[in-house]
């Protein structure tokens, strides 16, 4: 499941397929998050495939993941600056393995089919950051909206259950207008998510969440909080204000902690987020 033998086996595949090089291979190798990841208890066995989706402005290319029989809650997952990726692929796996029908999307569609950091977590991030800023707040409604009702076309895909979203980095503000966007969301999780609170901002991310009704995890990386202290009492405040259930921490790691790929990952501390986010969706979703 989430073992040794069959991380190894998804490494080896997408070295074959062209999506990893054989540089890129040794370097998750050598990081040794992809192979030692905890297994994942009572996993299921899932089935997984590349799929694209039709929006309002294009075809996004995304990875598709879900329990091989039967339906699950639906989980739309947005990766970090680095977008979708094997770390993130085997993310939304060993998710799925956990008992979801889960898409992991290319926010970058418009520009640039996947991968758009050949480098993974590794690639010069300068260049991203016009990708990144292209997002607007508007774009991402309409992207989240696609992409949940792609989800609910899928049989594997439980109608009567909410849908769960997470973000990392610049998919945590996406995560958080996700669930602005459609009342289907029931759960949401920021990892290491930036920009969370924007001041006298109709559109920040916190105010958002104060008009949806999910519950709420934001995991917040040390170093985040101490170059923007408040936000987390902002935070906390927003959620009290709208008697919302909510968690908001800060983690003793490093922007970029939850990504297996990253160079600051922390698998105690990654490990820590990931349980309480599968409590978040066992009770929300």
């Amino acid at each position: 499941m989430c073992d040794q033998d069959h991380s190894l086996e998804d490494i080896k595949r997408w070295e074959s397929e062209g999506l990893v090089t054989r540089k890129q291979f040794g370097a998750m190798l050598g990081l040794g998050a992809f192979a030692f990841l905890p297994a994942v208890a009572n996993a299921v066995t899932v089935t997984e495939s590349e799929v694209t989706i039709k929006t309002p402005d294009g075809t996004c290319d995304a990875y598709f993941v879900h329990p091989a029989s039967g339906n699950a809650p639906g989980v739309l997952v947005w990766p970090d600056i680095f977008g979708l990726r094997p770390a993130f692929k085997t993310m939304g796996k060993r998710l799925a393995e956990s008992g979801y029908s889960v898409l992991v999307v290319n926010p970058f569609y418009r520009l640039q089919k996947a991968p758009t950091a050949p480098q993974g977590a590794a690639s010069p991030i300068q260049p991203l950051v016009s990708m990144m800023n292209s997002l607007t707040p508007a774009i991402q409604k309409t992207d989240a909206t696609a992409f949940i009702a792609w989800l609910d076309q899928q049989q594997s895909v439980a109608k009567n259950k909410k849908i769960g979203t997470q973000g990392y980095c610049m998919g945590g503000p996406i995560a958080f207008r996700t669930a602005a966007a459609s009342d289907r969301v029931g759960a949401v999780g920021s990892f290491h998510g930036a920009n969370l609170v924007v001041a006298n901002d109709p559109n920040s991310p916190n105010t958002m969440a104060a008009k949806t009704k999910a519950q709420y995890l934001v995991a917040i990386a040390q170093n985040d909080d101490t170059s923007k202290p408040n936000d987390k009492t902002v935070l906390k405040e927003t959620f009290a204000a709208a008697k919302m259930t909510a968690e908001v921490e800060v983690y003793p790691a490093q922007h970029g902690w939850c990504a297996i790929d990253s160079n600051v990952y922390n698998m105690e501390q990654a490990e820590k987020a990931w349980g309480k986010l599968l409590d978040m969706y066992k009770k929300a979703l």
